[in-house]
């Protein structure tokens, strides 16, 4: 009788240690895809004021324009922390978010720099490899002084100390991968649809994305300071083409990662089609369709019993985190099937990627490919 309790603790133990690094994604299908937009700063807290503009209005106006955007495509709920000049705790963001079991929180900022720097950069949560970038988490995270009861309510956190950020990156690591997904498209909407110079998608300790327990991002739209992005960002040509580079970077994320919920989302009518099954019976040369189980930061085995009898499983090393696929094909109808198969047998949260020479693409752009 001892030995099969052991044996059972043993067994909890590892299913324990795996599955706190394995990536998790909502298990239930869902049928609405909610997008919490975070507008940085309001109220008493005007954010960086340079060139004179003030970062809290211009955070505003963008994240207005990105729901109203959002809304008119269908399928999508939009919650704002803040839709007025109003000062919202930092806690209290990721709470809205929480509440709302949101698909993605999206926090939209201006930067600042006692220099003529310039570009765009989008944050995930963790741990700041450079000074610059713990500067830039500094920055954002003092807002915490403006309120009452800060210690209590951030556990004595203090933003001007490199130790309170030790041990941040890992509160939201199951959701890494898709945080770093949303500001790579971000990024490269920003690079290539409006020349802005690429700062790149970077990590550091955000309170604000903290504890929303969800994909998140933190967007650097441009600097204030810098004498021609300031006047740009001011701008509403700017701000609307800000607002329609992040939109369209959100639709691209909901459509790769292929939620049930995402029918009506921009160009994902394809699976609506009539003629559904006659794309699905085409195989796409030059594709490689695979089923994503689950992404963390633990190397496992890439046997079956790691993976719930699921055979062939494959390894990938990418963005610091390892990648497990199952099936690799360029048909469509099969690796369908094979997804049916990986949800019957226990992950009902996986989805279909995408791979063209090697480099991901989204599963709508692989099918485009005909």
């Amino acid at each position: 009788m001892r030995t099969n309790l052991l044996k059972l603790f043993v067994f909890f133990i590892f299913f324990l240690g795996n599955s706190q690094h394995l990536l998790a994604i909502n298990d239930t299908p869902r049928d609405r895809f909610v997008v919490v937009l975070d507008a940085g700063h309001g109220g008493k807290d005007p954010g960086n004021t340079g060139n004179g503009f003030k970062e809290k209005d211009i955070a505003l106006n963008i994240i207005l324009k990105i729901g109203e955007a959002l809304e008119k495509k269908g399928g999508i709920e939009v919650i704002y922390t803040r839709d007025t000049d109003v000062f919202i705790p930092l806690a209290k963001r990721a709470k809205i978010a929480n509440e709302a079991d949101a698909d993605l929180f999206v926090s939209v900022h201006c930067n600042a720099h006692n220099s003529q720097a310039y570009g765009t950069e989008t944050f995930v949560l963790g741990l700041h490899k450079t000074k610059e970038n713990f500067e830039v988490a500094k920055k954002e995270n003092s807002v915490i002084f403006l309120e009452e009861d800060y210690e209590v309510t951030y556990g004595g956190f203090n933003p001007n100390s490199p130790e309170s950020y030790i041990g941040m990156a890992l509160m939201q690591e199951e959701y890494l991968n898709q945080s770093i997904l949303l500001a790579d498209f971000i990024q490269k909407n920003f690079t290539h649809n409006l020349k802005r110079k690429d700062r790149g998608v970077k990590q550091a300790g955000f309170l604000v994305l903290k504890n929303a327990v969800m994909p998140s991002v933190l967007i650097e739209t441009g600097f204030l300071t810098n004498n021609h992005e300031g006047p740009y960002l001011n701008s509403t040509s700017g701000q609307n083409k800000m607002a329609a580079a992040i939109v369209e970077a959100i639709d691209k994320y909901a459509n790769s990662i292929n939620l049930s919920s995402l029918q009506n989302i921009g160009n994902s009518s394809i699976s609506n089609s009539n003629n559904q099954d006659e794309v699905q019976d085409e195989v796409y040369e030059g594709i490689t369709f695979k089923i994503q189980l689950a992404a963390g930061s633990k190397k496992l085995e890439t046997k079956a019993y790691n993976f719930k009898g699921l055979q062939n499983v494959e390894r990938s090393r990418e963005n610091g985190l390892y990648k497990y696929y199952y099936g690799a094909t360029s048909n469509y109808t099969r690796i369908n099937e094979l997804h049916d198969k990986a949800k019957q047998n226990g992950y009902p949260s996986s989805y279909i990627v995408a791979f063209k020479g090697g480099d991901k693409i989204t599963v709508n752009e692989a099918l485009k490919t005909k």
